[in-house]
């Protein structure tokens, strides 16, 4: 069975900055089809859950715990042989193709998460909760 790395919120981990989670059916009904590695980027960076809610803007948002958390995450992905990883949308960690612009506005714009922007660097499938068909 191959493995996965998932948002840990999107299985229903109350480990977002709001201290809920975001659990989505489509994402849960991959258990059973993949070996499940669930991961919150921002927690294993040392930030608290609840949490100040952040986005990103440049590298505004990129403190030493969002690169700890990207980078922990990234060594968990790879020891766990996990090729994919279906990670929170719109998230300073997370989001994937689109994130909030920085200015709490609730205005996206093109960009990736910290977390994402560093699989993407070292070769590992992303894709949001929306396009979990594509895999």
């Amino acid at each position: 069975m191959d493995k996965l790395l998932v948002s840990a919120c999107l299985l229903g981990t109350p480990c977002r900055y709001d201290g809920k989670s975001k659990a989505d059916a489509r994402v849960q009904a991959l258990v059973g089809k993949y070996e499940i590695v669930p991961v919150c980027p921002e927690q294993l960076g040392g930030l608290p859950t609840p949490r100040v809610p952040s986005e990103r803007r440049g590298e505004r948002v990129v403190t030493e715990a969002y690169r700890r958390g990207a980078e922990a995450a990234l060594a968990l992905c790879q020891q766990n042989g996990c090729e994919a990883a279906v990670l929170k949308e719109k998230s300073p960690s997370c989001g994937c193709g689109q994130i909030y612009d920085g200015t709490f506005s609730r205005r996206l714009i093109a960009g990736d998460g910290v977390t994402v922007e560093l699989f993407k660097a070292h070769g590992i499938v992303v894709c949001g909760e929306s396009d979990v068909e594509k895999l």
